[in-house]
């Protein structure tokens, strides 16, 4: 069920506007709600497949540069239906940077299992650079040709859906995001249960008038920087 659909008056501005986006308006839903999205995905992919090379050719050479070791960082992340697969991304931390999570685990300032500091000391110079622009996500185009992944939807955790309650599971109903709602409203700001109430939301209105909203909108968030670190 829908929540909080009529109660709106007028326009909803700053981070409420996906309120407004009432999916039972919407001529497509479903099944080919679906087909058109995975069409729009692969349709994405092939117009920034000219230019990726030559930007993840540059970022590799600064990635090495700053911190020699791999340039690529796989992990697995929990995709539809709790299915686990692995994740690309470009290495912004240090090569250590998972054994050092127990030594900072004090400065942690979302809820564990999350993991989230600010000027995470951990993070190199070029890693900041990639974060700040979301460079660093640029190797999950991969991950959507893959179907694994969709340019927009719930952001994939790295832990595993057993460590989920319940009404977190409905996250699990749609596949994981390169970017989505929570990612346009607040960011790295925002602890996992609020995060969720954002996936969940994004689910109950899901349509590709939406899904144009967020990608806007993310590629705002990128320019400006905000919540990313």
């Amino acid at each position: 069920m829908v929540h909080d659909i009529t109660t709106a008056t007028r326009p909803r501005t700053g981070t409420h506007w996906y309120l407004d986006i009432d999916p039972r308006r919407s001529l497509i839903q479903g099944t080919a709600y679906r087909m058109i999205n995975r069409a729009m995905d692969l349709r994405l992919c092939l117009f920034v497949a000219p230019l990726a090379p030559s930007m993840m050719i540059l970022v590799a050479l600064l990635i090495y540069i700053d911190s020699p070791g791999q340039i690529f960082f796989r992990q697995l992340r929990t995709g539809k239906g709790g299915r686990r697969f692995r994740m690309y991304k470009f290495r912004t931390m240090v090569p250590n940077a998972e054994e050092l999570k127990l030594v900072y685990a004090h400065l942690n300032e979302l809820t564990w299992p999350d993991f989230k500091i600010t000027d995470d000391p951990r993070v190199t110079r070029i890693g900041r650079l990639l974060r700040k622009t979301s460079l660093d996500e640029l190797p999950q185009i991969l991950n959507v040709i893959k179907g694994d992944m969709s340019i927009v939807g719930p952001r994939p955790t790295s832990f595993s859906p057993e460590t989920y309650r319940l009404w977190h599971t409905e996250r699990l109903e749609v596949l994981p995001g390169i970017t989505g709602l929570w990612q346009v409203n607040g960011r790295s700001k925002l602890d996992f249960d609020e995060r969720l109430k954002l996936d969940i939301a994004y689910i109950e209105r899901e349509s590709i008038w939406m899904d144009i909203q967020i990608i806007a909108r993310t590629a705002g968030q990128v320019f400006i920087g905000e919540g990313a670190y």
